[in-house]
Order: structure tokens, then C-alpha cells, then sequence
């Protein structure tokens, strides 16, 4: 099959060109070995998910080296397992994600410029937001509902949901999700402030509904293995799976004013607002640094095929 979306610029990229397809749909993803768990029926949970990519993040062409794409590729993840594990056609234009792996170098340039297109449709400005990435994941899975599938997708947060980890493990047993987290520094007041964020992929998740902890195994397009190497910023690294640690937390936050620029004065210079709010701090091996990471919410996304689909 015709398959390409060749990109220009981060800011402005266009399909123009089209390359023969090289990879089958398969379940090409997930370090092995992965068994698939879906308990969510007792006091305890246990899910994982196999076939999730861990695409990299970091990769030429794309603004800054892709330094802030972990919401694009992320999501990029999500979209492979359901290319390739449920084969729903999923993408853009003659673009699917099942005929393309990440670790052949040889959709290499597609695949860095489908990151690109889902930083477009996110509307990327130097980030991305969970709201604008769930508009993005409807766009590239456009194909797949004018093909009869049907496509959801929603959002939970720490912040007055009650068992967020036990929603965390049923929507993740649908497939895997993105998860946000903000790094908090030393605010005002003994409080903590936000000073930025990453997006990451959920793979597995262990724990009890209403417990105050939970393990989770994450793909995190910004942690591969290969980075600062020679010629990291052109290949794909090996997938991995980071353990992670969320234990429950509520803490007082401070959020300063930001300022509008559509007004004549600079509304930064307002003072603050101080909250408690509830989080879960994410801890890890791989996430150690000076700031504290910690969990605000999380993008599921769910499909199904038409009835008549046989997985062909």
C-alpha cells in the first residue's frame, strides 16, 4: 500500500510525497517479554498492556530537536497499539500507523513527520496540552470511524476525582493512556509551585481500588536509552519500560497570575492564588532531579470495531 506524510517545517508541514509501505501490521512494540494482564474485578488491580510503542521524542527535524514533542509522541504510542494490535486504520491521509515500526530505520523520516502532524493538530506553541492532543487523536482517528469504527476519548484529573488510581487501571484495561505530570518547586509560603510538565505513556498499572499507591510501567518518549549518543537525534533507541511509583499526596499549591497580553497592564504582577489540592507523586529510578514530579491527570482514548470486522 501508498503510505507517506512528508512534513516542511515544525510550525507549517504538509503532505507531499508518497513511499512504498514496509512494515506489516503486526504487534510490533513493547520491550518483550509482555503478557497482557486485565484484572479490574477484585479489591486489587493488575493490567498491562503489550504492543504499546516507546517512539523517542528527541529527533531531527522537528522544532528544538523535539525537545518539547513528548505530548505529540506519546500519543504516537497510544495510536500504535491500536494500528497494530486492534488494526484500526489509524492516521492521516495515506499515512496508517499499523504499516509503519518504529525500530526500522527505514520509517524512520514518516514517523518523526506523523509526530509532527500530531504537534499541528494539537496546535503546538512550544507544548501541548492533554485537552488539544484528545482533537488531535480524533483527527488520526478519522480514517478509522469513516471505516466504521467508533472512537472516545476523555480526561481525568487527581483534583476531585475519588479513586483516581482505580480509574487509572479500568481505562487503562481499554488501552494506554497518557499521563501528565507537573515538576514542583519551592513556592511562597511552604507551598509548591508548577514550574513545567511531561507527558508520558502508561503501559501497565498495579494496585488497589481506593489504595494510596500504585505501580505503574511507563514509556517516556523524553528517558531513551540511546540520548546525547552520536546520531540519537536519526534513529530510534530500543524500547524500555520505566517502574514508577504514585502514592497519593495533597499538597498546597501556589499558581501565580499569568499575564495577558491582550491587555495594557501585566497581570503577572497580581498577586497568587494558594490551594490544597490533591496529586500523586510520581518517583522512579529515572526521576530523580530537583524538582518533585507529581501527577494532575490523565487522557484515555478507547475504540471499537464495527461489528462485521474480522481483523483484516
Amino acid at each position: 500500500m501508498i503510505r507517506s506524510l512528508i512534513l516542511a517545517a515544525a510550525a507549517t508541514l504538509t503532505a507531499v510525497a508518497t513511499l512504498p509501505g514496509t512494515a506489516s501490521a503486526d504487534k510490533i512494540g513493547t520491550p518483550p517479554p509482555c503478557v497482557k494482564a486485565t484484572d479490574v474485578y477484585g479489591a486489587d488491580f493488575d493490567v498491562k498492556q503489550c504492543g504499546v510503542s516507546d517512539v523517542d521524542q528527541f529527533r531531527a527535524g522537528l522544532e528544538n530537536d523535539g525537545n518539547a514533542y513528548c505530548g505529540p509522541a506519546s500519543l504516537y504510542n497510544v495510536l500504535h497499539y491500536w494500528g497494530h494490535v486492534k488494526g484500526a486504520p489509524v492516521g492521516w491521509l495515506t499515512t496508517k500507523v499499523g504499516q509503519l515500526d518504529p525500530l526500522d530505520q527505514a520509517d524512520y523520516n514518516v514517523i518523526t513527520n506523523s509526530i509532527g502532524r500530531i504537534g499541528v493538530d494539537a496546535k503546538y506553541d512550544g507544548k501541548t496540552t492533554l485537552g488539544n492532543l484528545q482533537k488531535a487523536w480524533t483527527i488520526a482517528t478519522k480514517p478509522a470511524r469513516d471505516a466504521g469504527w467508533t472512537s472516545s476519548t476523555g480526561n481525568v484529573s487527581t483534583a476531585g476525582t475519588a479513586d483516581f488510581s482505580g480509574e487509572l487501571a479500568k481505562k487503562l484495561n481499554e488501552g494506554p493512556l497518557q499521563i501528565a505530570y507537573g515538576r514542583y518547586k519551592a513556592g511562597p509560603w511552604g507551598s509548591l509551585q508548577r514550574s513545567g510538565g511531561h507527558i508520558v505513556t502508561v503501559v501497565a498499572a498495579k494496585g488497589s481500588f481506593n489504595g494510596d499507591t500504585v505501580q505503574l510501567k511507563l514509556s517516556d518518549p523524553g528517558r531513551a536509552g540511546d540520548h546525547n549518543t552520536p546520531g540519537y537525534l536519526s534513529t530510534q533507541s530500543g524500547y524500555q519500560l520505566l517502574d514508577v511509583t504514585l502514592e497519593k499526596k495533597t499538597i498546597w499549591e501556589y499558581r501565580p497570575v499569568t499575564d495577558d497580553p491582550d491587555t495594557g497592564v501585566d497581570e503577572s504582577l497580581e498577586p497568587g492564588t494558594f490551594r490544597f489540592v490533591e496529586r500523586w507523586e510520581l518517583t522512579g529510578p529515572q526521576y530523580i532531579g530537583s524538582t518533585r514530579q507529581m501527577i494532575e491527570n490523565f487522557n484515555w482514548f478507547d475504540m471499537a470495531a464495527p461489528q462485521h470486522y474480522d481483523g483484516h
